[in-house]
């Protein structure tokens, strides 16, 4: 597990600063890598409930079995922020976030399309308070279109962006049907999306340009992320289908089924395909000539596949990785998480983080994958606690003195 950078360097991003009006996942996770970068990233939340996925999730505990009030999805998306606890539906909670968005370099929200427009809160709002200001709506449809006024979450997107279609056991085969991926990917592809989008607004402002409004759905970010592959339709007319664990254009590529459990393997070239049919000992299949290129063994894969299978299940997946490792074929077995987390290169990788807990000493997250060799990601402040930050942020940021900010509680406007 890699350690803190409580000294490192400040972050690339040191120079922003971020109002996360954002739940859930998309906009949260767009926040937190803001914030691992060297942004401050100041969180509203609201006074009673905060952020929905502080009551979803897995909920973690002390040595002692304590529940801890903290869930697996709110610290997943949440560290690097201050957590300040605002009623937005509040005239004077209202007051206080346009304040502090004039003094903001970027706005991140996910409010159903209009709702920050009735409370004043909206694009048009704050940029009269700060024409710099570059906001980035997240939303299900989008601010425009027949289904801009729709709910959404991330299985809806899966099925509509025709993720699922291409998701799960091919038909005719046992357990046939469409699934979804295991974890939140539209959200996810989302939230990365919006990340992108806030540094290219951010380095266009920066150039002499203005802020602006960005609209970013769901839908869209799922659709976008489907690349490849919805373009084989663009290009062919043909419909993708269900593969399994195959590539739609590429064989072998698909788990095999070993003596003991199933091995991935990933065959990207003739070479590669020659080669692995030696370390199997299928010499005569890698000089077939209905297997010669990729193009063929596609043609040809309900001849090739039987007899790849056959050869794999002589042996144990460990034996044949061993085999096939040190012939450049690419093979990988099929981690669960607790094995992933165990691996060697990912252990090296120091994809595990932990970092100081007011309660527990540490909580261990999983890290931001990007390695910068002058500003490297910090990693020094948790998930914060509901409101753990909201006198400091208003007398900070906004000089509220002690009376205001106790005539502030007391109203039901904020809580620390």
């Amino acid at each position: 597990m890699t350690e803190t950078h409580q000294n490192a360097p400040k972050g690339c991003l040191s120079h922003l600063r971020v109002l996360d009006l954002s739940r859930v996942f998309a906009g949260p996770y767009a926040g937190q890598i803001l914030a691992d970068f060297g942004a401050e990233v100041i969180k509203i939340e609201h006074p009673k409930f905060g952020d929905d996925v502080r009551h979803l999730g897995i909920h973690r505990k002390d040595a002692e079995g304590n529940d801890l009030g903290e869930t697996s999805s709110f610290l997943a998306m949440n560290r690097g922020k201050q957590s300040v606890a605002i009623d937005l539906k509040d005239p004077k909670g209202q007051e206080l976030v346009r304040r502090l968005a004039a003094d903001a370099d970027v706005v991140i929200e996910n409010f159903k399309s209009g709702t920050l427009d009735r409370y004043g809160l909206g694009y048009a709002d704050l940029k009269a308070v700060n024409p710099k200001i570059i906001y980035c709506s997240i939303t299900g449809f989008g601010q425009t279109g027949p289904s801009a006024e729709l709910p959404g979450y991330d299985p809806l997107f899966q099925a509509l962006s025709g993720l699922m279609s291409i998701t799960g056991v091919p038909d005719g085969a046992p357990g046939a049907g469409p699934n979804l991926v295991g974890y939140s990917v539209s959200d996810i592809t989302a939230g990365l999306y919006a990340t992108i989008a806030i540094l290219a607004a951010a380095t266009h402002r920066d150039n002499g340009g203005s802020g602006q409004h960005i609209d970013l759905a769901l839908l869209d970010a799922q659709v976008a992320a489907l690349s490849h592959i919805a373009t084989n339709f663009l290009v062919s007319g043909k419909t993708p289908v269900r593969a399994g664990s195959a590539s739609q254009i590429t064989c072998p590529w698909q788990a095999f089924r070993c003596a003991d459990r199933d091995l991935m393997i990933a065959v990207g070239n003739d070479r590669q395909f020659k080669k692995l049919c030696d370390v199997l000992g299928l010499p005569e299949v890698g000089a077939d000539p209905r297997f010669a290129t990729n193009r063929d063994r596609m043609a040809n894969k309900p001849a090739l596949l039987p007899q790849l299978e056959a050869a794999f299940a002589q042996r144990t997946a460990a034996e044949w990785e061993a085999l096939l490792t040190p012939a450049d074929v690419p093979c990988s077995p099929i981690n669960t998480i607790p094995q992933m987390l165990e691996d060697p290169q990912i252990r090296h990788r120091g994809m595990v983080v932990d970092l100081p807990h007011e309660r527990t000493g540490t909580v261990s997250l999983i890290a931001n994958p990007i390695r910068f060799s002058e500003t490297p990601a910090r990693y020094d402040r948790a998930p914060p606690r509901l409101g753990a930050d909201t006198v400091g942020v208003l007398q900070r940021h906004l000089g509220l003195s002690a009376e205001e900010v106790e005539a502030l509680k007391a109203s039901g406007t904020i809580r620390d």
